[in-house]
C-alpha cells in the first residue's frame, strides 16, 4: 500500500506534469511569437501568490477519431481565482499549446464553473482567449459548450463586470462570447477575431485578405468597433485590464472603489477660461477640458481609435470613479453619427449598470447629415442615445461647453432626459440650430428680396445669435441650472457629485424595454 508521503509525491508529480502545458516544443513555439503561456498570463494578472487553480485534472471524454488516445493537459484551459489589487477576481486562460486550446465539452464546463462561481461571489470575470475554435472531434458537444458559455454571459451581464482579452486566434463561434462581455482587449500582431477566416472568404467570394487586415487588433479598434483596446503585448494587455478594474465595483450591488487623491477638490483651472476659440467654427481638443477637470489630469479611455468624434472614458473626481462622455470637436466637428451613438450608448449603459456616475461634456452641432447615415439607420442608432440617457439612474452631470443644437442637444444628457445638474459655460450656444441656418430658414423671403441680400442675411444671423446662441435663454427657463466660469468647473462638479452621490431613482416596473436596434 502506498504511504501518505507517496500519495503526496504522486500529487506533486501530476501537478507538475499538468503545468508543463502542451510540452516543451509547443511552449517554445508559442513563446517565439512573443506570447505568454496560459499560466504565465494568470500569474502576471493576479497579485503575487493569490492565484488558485480550479479543475487542473479535468480530462476530455471524447472517444471519436482516436481522441481516446490523446491527452490534453487541463483540457486546454486554465481556470481559477485570486486577487487583483486586493480584490477577488475569477479568470480563465485558454492554452494554445494544448491541442490549440480547442474548446470541447469539458473545456467549456471548466469555464462555466468559474463563471458560475464569479456570479455567486459577485466578482469580476476575466477571460483570456487563445484558441483554435471548436474541437471538431467532439461535434455537437463543442457547440453545446459554447452555448452554455453564451447563456452565462447573458446572465452575468449587468451583474458582474465581464472582460475579454484576445491573446491569439479567436474565430467562428468563439468570437461571440467576447462580444457579449463588457470590454475586449486585443494584442497587436498576435490576436485575431473573425467569423470566417481568409481562406474561407477567398474560396467563397474570391477576396484576398490577410489575417491582420481581416480581424487584427487595429482593424477591430478602428473600423468595426468590436474591440475597445489595442495593446502592445500580453503584458501590456494585462496591465490595462488591471487599470480598468481599478475604476469598477466588483458587482452591481456595490459602489465603485474610492481612491485617495492629493488633487485639491477646490482647485481652479484658469486654463479653461481661454481654451474655447472665439471663432465658433474653430476646433479645440476636448481631452484638454477633461484633463483640467479630473483628478491629476488622468483618465482611462476605451475605444480611443473608433468613432473619434465622441470620447468615452473613466476618470475620478475627488477620488470617486466617474464615466465621461464628451463630443470631440477635432473630429467631424463633434457631430453625432451612427458609430458615435453606438459607442456612447453602450458606455452609458455599462456605467449605469455598475453605479458609476456619468459626466457629459457637450459641444455638438447636430447629427451627421448624409444619405450614408440615413440609409445606415442614424434614426434608430441615434435614438439609442436618447433612450439610454433616459434610462440612467446614477448621478448625471452635464457641462455644455459650446454648441448644443437641435436633437443632439437633447441627446447629450439634457435636463429633459434626466440630468441632475446641467451647467453651461458662457461660450455655450443652445438652440435648434446654428444662427446661419436658422436665419436662412426664418428670413428666407426677407433676405432674397433685400437690396443687399448678403448684408440682410448677416443682420439676421446676428439677430438670431443674440437671441439664442448663448446659454441664457435656456437658463431663463431652468433648462440649465447655472452658467459657470470655466475655471471653476472642477469645483462645481465635485460639489454636485457629492450632493447627488447617494441618489436613489427607480424606473417603472417592467420585464425590460425594447431598445432601438
Amino acid at each position: 500500500m502506498d504511504s501518505v508521503a507517496d500519495k503526496i509525491n504522486e500529487l506533486k508529480t501530476l501537478k507538475e506534469k499538468a503545468s508543463q502545458h502542451g510540452g516543451e516544443k509547443a511552449v517554445s513555439k508559442h513563446k517565439e511569437k512573443g506570447k505568454l503561456t496560459a499560466r504565465e498570463r494568470l500569474t502576471a494578472f493576479f497579485d503575487d501568490g493569490t492565484f488558485r487553480e480550479v479543475d487542473m485534472f479535468v480530462k476530455h471524454r471524447c472517444v471519436n477519431f482516436g481522441m481516446e488516445n490523446i491527452e490534453i493537459p487541463s483540457d486546454g484551459v486554465v481556470t481559477g481565482y485570486g486577487k487583483v489589487n486586493g480584490r477577488p477576481v475569477f479568470a480563465y486562460a485558454q492554452d494554445f499549446t494544448s491541442r490549440a486550446g480547442s474548446l470541447g465539452e469539458m473545456h467549456a464546463r471548466k469555464i462555466c464553473k468559474v463563471m458560475d462561481m464569479a456570479h455567486k461571489a459577485g466578482a469580476p470575470m476575466v477571460g483570456m482567449n487563445d484558441s483554435g475554435g471548436a474541437r471538431i472531434q467532439e461535434g455537437v458537444d463543442a457547440l453545446c459548450g459554447y452555448g452554455e458559455i453564451f447563456y452565462r454571459n447573458s446572465l452575468c451581464s449587468g451583474v458582474i463586470p465581464q472582460i475579454s482579452a484576445i491573446m491569439g486566434p479567436t474565430a467562428g463561434g468563439a468570437v461571440y462570447s467576447p462580444a457579449m462581455t463588457d470590454w475586449i482587449f486585443m494584442v497587436k500582431n498576435t490576436s485575431h477575431m473573425f467569423i470566417t477566416g481568409p481562406e474561407v472568404i477567398k474560396s467563397v467570394t474570391g477576396e484576398k485578405i490577410t489575417f491582420e487586415d481581416l480581424g487584427g487588433a487595429m482593424t477591430h479598434n478602428e473600423k468595426s468597433g468590436v474591440a475597445h483596446f489595442a495593446c502592445e503585448s500580453d503584458e501590456d494587455a494585462i496591465d490595462h485590464i488591471k487599470e480598468l478594474l481599478s475604476y469598477l465595483p466588483s458587482n452591481n450591488m456595490e459602489d465603485p472603489p474610492i481612491q485617495a487623491t492629493d488633487d485639491d477638490p477646490a482647485r481652479i483651472a484658469p486654463e479653461l477660461d481661454s481654451l474655447i476659440p472665439d471663432d465658433p467654427n474653430q476646433s479645440y481638443d476636448m481631452k484638454e477640458v477633461i484633463r483640467h477637470v479630473v483628478d491629476n489630469g488622468e483618465f482611462f479611455e476605451p475605444h480611443a481609435h473608433f468613432a473619434k468624434n465622441i470620447i468615452v472614458c473613466f476618470a475620478r473626481l475627488n477620488g470617486k470613479s466617474i464615466g465621461i462622455i464628451a463630443n470631440q470637436p477635432m473630429f467631424m466637428a463633434g457631430c453625432l453619427d451612427i458609430d458615435a451613438s453606438d459607442k456612447a450608448t453602450r458606455f452609458i449603459r455599462f456605467c449605469d449598470a455598475f453605479n458609476i456616475p456619468i459626466l457629459t461634456f457637450s459641444d455638438v452641432p447636430g447629427y451627421m447629415p448624409g444619405s450614408d447615415q440615413e440609409w445606415g439607420g442614424i434614426i434608430r442608432h441615434g435614438a439609442k442615445l436618447l433612450w439610454c440617457y433616459s434610462e440612467v439612474t446614477v448621478p448625471q452631470l452635464l457641462v455644455i461647453v459650446r454648441k448644443d443644437y437641435g436633437g443632439a442637444y437633447l441627446a447629450m444628457s439634457s435636463k429633459h432626459l434626466g440630468a441632475d445638474f446641467a451647467f453651461a459655460w458662457p461660450s455655450a450656444e443652445i438652440a435648434v440650430m446654428g444662427a446661419a441656418g436658422a436665419a436662412n430658414i426664418i428670413h428666407r423671403k426677407e433676405i432674397s428680396s433685400a437690396e443687399d441680400p448678403a448684408a440682410k442675411r448677416q443682420e439676421k444671423i446676428d439677430e438670431y445669435r443674440d437671441l439664442f446662441s448663448n446659454p441664457y435663454c435656456a437658463a431663463n427657463r431652468g433648462y440649465v441650472d447655472d452658467v459657470i466660469v470655466p475655471s471653476e468647473t472642477r469645483v462645481r462638479l465635485i460639489e454636485a457629485l457629492e450632493i447627488m452621490y447617494n441618489k436613489r431613482q427607480t424606473l417603472p416596473p417592467k420585464k425590460h424595454g425594447n431598445i432601438p436596434a
